[in-house]
Parts: C-alpha cells; structure tokens; sequence
C-alpha cells in the first residue's frame, strides 16, 4: 500500500508534510519488528503505550507513524494523527494483507470452558468431511493440516491478519477460531465478520482484567452484538447468561437446549452417545460438558449446510483436543491407577471435570486430584477452586500451576483457604513432586486428574517458560511405578 492509499483510508486527523513515495510496510505495533519503510502503529495497551517507542520505531527505519497525538519530527517520516489506533489497527491489518477475512467463511467460538475443545471438533469433523480448514486456538494453529504453536487464544490482529492470508494462499475456505474476552474488549477481531458466533457458557475466570462479572460478559456480548443478519449465532441456552448473549442481535439465533433439540442418550467411560435434532452421534468422549460441546460442533456444522448424518459420522470418528481428559497411560496399565490430565484451571471447569470422574467410577475408586492457579490473574477464583475440588474429589495434592511472577506458595494458600476440611488435602509446590506423590499413593483401582495445563509444554515461573508437560511428568511416574521404584 501506498502513502496517498494509507491515509485515504484512514481519514485522519492530521498529516504531516512528509509522505514518502512508493510502497510502504509492513504494518507493525512493536517497535522491536520495525524494518526499512515499517509503517509503526501506536497502541495504547494494558501494560506498555505504544507511544513511548515512536522514536525507536523512527530510529529503525518506520516511515510511517499511526498515533493518537500530535508529534514532531525532523525525520523524514509521515505522522498520521487518529482518534483511536485500537479501533483502527483490526481494519487496517485486514486492508493491508489483502483482506483475507472476507475470503473465509468464519467461526468464532467464546465461552469460559469449552472453546477449544468446540472449535478443535469443528476442524476435525469438517476435516473429515473433506473441506479446507484452519483453525486458530489456545492449542495450536492449524493451516489446513500444517500445525504451528499458538501463545494466545486469539493473536493480535496483525498476526491474524497475516494468519489469515496464509489460510486464504493455501486454499482455506473455512476457519473456526476461539475468541477471548479479551481480544473481544481489546478490538483485535475487529476488521473481518464472522460467519457464525457460538456461545458455551460463563462463569468466573479473568476477573483481574475485568473486574466484574457483568463485565466479563459484556466483552463476550461484543462478538454477537457485531454480527449481522446474514451471520448465524449457536447459543447455549442451558447456560444462565444464554438469554443475555441472545438478547438484541440481529443474527439468525440457533439454539442449544438439552431436553429440546439434544439429549443424552448414554454417558459412561466408554464414551458418549446423544441426539440432536433426532441424529443420533456417538464419540469416545465423556462428561456431560462434553456431549454439550459435541452438540456445538453439530449445530455449526449443521448451519455452514452439510448433511446431518454426514456431521454426526464425522464427529463420531474424530478424537477432540490434546490435553483436554486426556489419559496417560503406559500400554498396560492393569497395576497401575489411571491418569487423566485436563486444561480445567476455572472452578466450573474443575467442577465439571470432576462430576464426570466421579459419576463414572466404580464404587470401590478413588478420585485424586492434583492442581494449582496461575499466577498473575484472578485471585478471587482460588479458594472457589478449592471448593469445587473438595465436593468431588477424595484425596486433593494442591500445587503449582504457573506461578508467572507470584511467590507459589502464596498462591497455594489462597487456595487452602477455600477448604473447610482439609484431612484430605496435602499441598506440595513442586508440581512434578505432586504429580509423582499423587501416583504413588493411589492404587492400581483409583483415578488421578491432573488439572490446569493441559495441552501446555512449559511452566512459566519469573516470567520465564521452562519444559514442563504434565502428560510427560505423569508417565515417567507410571513408570517408576511400574517398576516398583516407590
């Protein structure tokens, strides 16, 4: 894009004199990424104002500069004065890469629990289905059948734009993507229109970003509020903030309502088998979150217009997302106690996670749970957490999640306070000590969640991530166990 184009565009405030000829990009908000001819938006953010690094972004080579206030330089640089860079940088990454989001049919799925898994059924299922898909997420991204890691549930949105172009040169025609709170309140989806929105429920989680929960919900509200009326919104009416999300849209409304159009037909170890809208689905996975997050993908899938029965076959063969009650075992596991490692890490997750298990056990097992909080989010959660934890689970280890730049074991007792009783709850800070203590002590019968970091290789302690997979930890315990090593 050119000067002349960049500005029209925009429609600024204010321009400079100076406006160099020729191409100019590409489109950056960190000053570090700055290259010759770089066109540099100021952003003001949670933490850093972008702002601050004009002068690094010129120092580099930028010769554009996007900001909200009135700047001068010597430099042979075009200032663009705006009213808002944040509502702006959505659009402008979008133009700037080509549009891309207008060449994809997009999914967007939001929710406190439940997106990933969701949005990773709906990949797979039309996956299967033969159709070009990607998928952005907490897990991973997917460029058709390429994968690359992902560090947060949904980018910012010039990595999205780049992303999506990606998608569009590799041949996509669809992607389903999560959409955070976050990056709802924070205008990085902003510039493309999704397809269909869906909605898996709400409950307490980032409330040291939001502050309330009305709050919390308001930011998820903007991705249906934003949708038109050729869009398409799937709405978990069971939930209690449902009506809220339904409420004013102008989108074409589906609704989830088990007892209406889904039913659970069968929930046990083996797996799940439920209707929806009189198409029966069977899949190897458990829980009755589950069989609601299944019914998601059917109802999107179903709305994008594929075959019911060819939806329901699809979803029946496909596995769901790693790291979500997902069992670690060594081939032959008869002697030793099962080991399920699941991403809960809210209290209606952790809650729900564990109803399954103990809904599922035979009567003589006993349910272990090993877990702990990050750090540097939502305090108020902790104790809450606890309490979910101690209504289903026997034997409780409480331990490190990611500490991030918070002492751990302040965290851990911010969690013991939510314990009323505590004769069965032992806390221990090293997470992989936890995990091997928890193995130890249960019996070839029991059960032992590992919760809060699922899918997730690393732990971050004093803002830096070392290796740490709990599926790895856990099967080295399974070993020694194996072994006699006790």
């Amino acid at each position: 894009m050119n000067t002349h184009d960049l500005i029209e565009f925009i429609n600024p405030l204010n321009t400079s004199r100076f406006k160099p000829e020729g191409e100019v990009g590409p489109l950056v908000q960190d000053s570090r990424q700055v290259t010759e001819g770089s066109v540099f938006i100021a952003i003001r953010g949670t933490e850093v104002d972008g702002h601050m690094f004009l002068e690094d972004a010129i120092h580099r080579g930028a010769k554009v500069i996007i900001c909200e206030e009135s700047y001068y330089t010597d430099a042979d640089v075009c200032v663009i004065e705006v009213e808002n860079t944040r509502s702006l940088i959505g659009p402008l990454a979008q133009k700037m890469a080509g549009n891309p989001g207008d060449q994809l049919k997009i999914i967007g799925i939001t929710g406190t629990n439940g997106k990933t898994t969701t949005a990773t059924l709906v990949y797979q299922a039309l996956t299967e289905l033969g159709q070009k898909i990607s998928l952005l997420g907490t897990v991973e991204k997917k460029i058709l059948g390429n994968s690359l890691d992902s560090k947060l549930t949904t980018a910012d949105p010039i990595e999205l734009a780049y992303d999506m172009r990606k998608m569009v040169e590799a041949g996509s025609e669809y992607l389903v993507m999560e959409v955070s709170s976050h990056a709802l309140h924070q205008a990085r989806v902003a510039g493309f229109k999704f397809s269909i929105a869906a909605f898996t429920n709400l409950s307490q989680d980032h409330l040291d970003y939001h502050e309330t929960i009305e709050e919390y919900a308001a930011a998820k509200k903007i991705l249906f509020a934003g949708l038109n009326s050729e869009s398409s919104a799937i709405i978990n009416m069971d939930d209690s903030y449902g009506s809220f999300m339904k409420n004013g849209i102008s989108a074409k409304i589906t609704e989830l309502a088990f007892g209406k159009n889904a039913e659970i037909i069968s929930n046990s170890a083996e797996g799940l088998k439920i209707s929806v809208n009189g198409i029966e689905i069977s899949s190897s996975l458990v829980g009755h979150f589950n069989a609601i997050n299944i019914t998601q993908a059917f109802l999107i899938c179903d709305e994008l217009g594929f075959d019911g029965s060819a939806i329901a076959s699809a979803l029946s063969a496909v596995p769901g997302a790693p790291g979500r009650m997902e069992s670690v075992s060594l081939g032959s596991e008869a002697h030793l106690p099962k080991v399920i490692v699941d991403y809960a890490h809210t209290p209606d997750a952790l809650e729900n996670v564990l109803k399954t298990l103990s809904d599922l056990r035979a009567p003589n097992q006993l349910v272990y749970c090993v877990f702990g909080a990050g750090g540097d989010r939502d305090s108020g959660k902790r104790p809450e957490m606890a309490k979910a934890v101690s209504n289903f689970a026997d034997e409780i280890i409480v331990t490190s999640d990611n500490p991030r730049t918070e002492n751990p074991d302040l965290i851990i007792a911010d969690i013991l306070h939510g314990f009323e009783n505590t004769d069965n709850v032992v806390s221990i800070t090293s997470r992989r000590n936890a995990i091997f203590k928890a193995v130890e002590l249960a019996s070839s019968n029991d059960i032992i969640l590992i919760a809060g970091k699922g899918h997730e290789n690393y732990q971050e302690i004093d803002g830096k991530r070392y290796p740490f997979d709990d599926r790895l930890v856990a099967k080295e315990a399974l070993e020694l166990k194996a072994k006699g090593g006790f």
